[in-house]
């Protein structure tokens, strides 16, 4: 007589996931005492106490003409959205059909928008052509991708019912173009908000948005202006859909244009002399191929590197993925009162709307240098983001079972019916995660983009393109099996997916 089944055995959807899942959630537990997890100050809480008491009473009056940085935070953002859709747009009608063009979205969208600043900031200063290319580039190669995706499921039926003489160009305009149009603006309207936070991130690397002022209050222990700047980013992201109703764009769009400056002057030989000479190995210019052994051992611990930068990766995704878990139900409308819904919806949009290099700066100033706040920042914001799209999902569940608790309704009705998709989710985040975690070196975790940051400040660069090199291939290589390992049957056609 055989042996019953084990309760993970089997070829079920549910029983799949659920390996899949728990592989995952063991791999992290095996690898993290590799991880450094030290809390360096000696009283965080403290620290914490005195940044809580600045969010809640900002000092607004505090605030030296915030207005310029406001301005040139929205502009950045818009033009460089505008213009990466304008750029992503060409490349999406081609993207199925050439595979020299996949290839190219796949690395530009693979390099974190801070780190085109880096490289940008080397030529064209601290001026709005560094902010712009740096938004611009990697967004051109997301918008090809997931307009392709859109465009991929356009209905056939009415281009196919126009006449046999119509030309290519005319049934796109007309039968096709109409049917996804909704879906393109929604998308591109997630990535204006993504652009909001990408551009407050560049004052990291000096451009005068909010983020220089930010990191300028955190660092200098003036909380309650950080609070104030904090509450006004928020507040932008909160009343988006009011200013940046369609109807404004255009006068937007006119009016950022007054703040993008400086326009810096470009020297032509210079700029050449960049891109042909100091992006390369001194040894691959030569052709002298075997000294490229001795330049490759000479760039400082790269294998440790890429090391901790996949293992804060794998952290931070199944940090997500548990904060995920716990977090969705607190936006739902099957648990909890009125308040206490309104409550949680305002978390999720507080962590959801922080880029994640801020709150690990908040966290490395309270815990000081260590993985540890890199993974507490990347876990509550993506964890946030997928628990806001699967509460979103349970709302439109009805539930059928009557008399159940709360608990058993979370794990009994809800959950299994909501999980492929929080899975598929956690899949399509993966890449990004990658990428913040890269970006996240800029702190002094001992990610590649540590290594990335000190090259371009000793002006190593071409070490510091080797590295960008590395760090695409790592973010392409991930992408790929992240498609394979989430749920295929799940279609996601929400926009704030991608």
């Amino acid at each position: 007589m055989s042996a019953a089944p084990g309760w993970l055995r089997g070829d079920s959807p549910g029983l799949t996931l659920t390996r899949r899942s728990l592989a995952l959630i063991l791999l992290c537990l095996l690898l993290l005492p590799l991880a450094d997890l030290r809390i360096v100050t000696a009283d965080p809480w403290a620290e914490l106490a005195r940044m809580a008491l600045g969010f809640v009473r900002p000092s607004f009056l505090s605030l030296e003409n915030p207005l310029h940085a406001i301005a040139l935070t929205v502009s950045v953002a818009l033009w460089g959205t505008f213009i990466g859709a304008l750029l992503g747009f060409p490349l999406a009608l081609i993207f199925h059909r050439s595979r020299l063009v996949r290839a190219f979205c796949a690395f530009v969208r693979a390099i974190h928008e801070l780190f085109w600043a880096l490289l940008f900031l080397q030529v064209f200063g601290l001026s709005a052509v560094t902010a712009l290319a740096a938004l611009a580039i990697p967004y051109a190669g997301i918008f090809a991708k997931v307009y392709a995706e859109i465009l991929e499921l356009t209905p056939r039926a009415p281009a196919a019912a126009l006449p046999a003489g119509v030309d290519r160009l005319s049934r796109f305009l007309y039968a096709e173009l109409p049917l996804v149009w909704d879906r393109l603006a929604s998308y591109t309207r997630y990535r204006f908000e993504c652009a909001m936070r990408a551009s407050v991130l560049l004052g990291f690397v000096g451009l005068p948005t909010l983020g220089f002022y930010l990191e300028s209050a955190f660092r200098e222990g003036r909380f309650g202006e950080a609070g104030a700047l904090l509450w006004i980013f928020y507040g932008l992201i909160a009343t988006l859909h009011w200013w940046g109703h369609r109807r404004l764009l255009p006068w937007l769009l006119i009016a950022a244009l007054f703040w993008l400056g400086p326009w810096p002057d470009v020297d032509g030989g210079l700029l050449w002399r960049f891109v042909s000479h100091d992006l390369w190995p001194a040894p691959l210019l030569a052709g002298d191929l075997a000294g490229m052994g001795p330049w490759l051992a000479a760039i400082p611990d790269l294998l440790p590197a890429i090391g901790n930068t996949l293992l804060l990766a794998l952290m931070g995704t199944v940090g997500s993925l548990l904060l995920a878990l716990l977090l969705w139900p607190l936006a739902s409308r099957h648990f909890g009162r009125p308040w206490q819904r309104a409550g949680g919806k305002l978390l999720l949009i507080v962590l959801r709307s922080t880029p994640e290099l801020m709150l690990a700066f908040i966290f490395l100033l309270m815990l000081g240098p260590s993985m540890l706040p890199a993974w507490l920042a990347l876990a509550l914001h993506n964890g946030a983001l997928i628990a806001f799209l699967v509460a979103r999902h349970a709302d439109g569940l009805t539930t059928g079972m009557a008399g159940l608790p709360a608990s058993g309704r979370y794990a009994y009705e809800l959950l299994p019916r909501l999980y492929p998709n929080l899975l598929a989710l956690l899949c399509y985040r993966a890449e990004v995660i990658l990428r913040e975690t890269a970006l996240l070196g800029m702190l002094g975790v001992a990610t590649l983009g540590f290594y990335i940051d000190s090259s371009f400040e000793y002006l190593m660069f071409d070490v510091a393109f080797f590295l960008l090199l590395i760090t695409a291939a790592l973010n392409i290589a991930v992408d790929a099996i992240s498609r394979r390992f989430r749920p295929r049957e799940v279609p996601l056609d929400d926009p704030c997916s991608r």
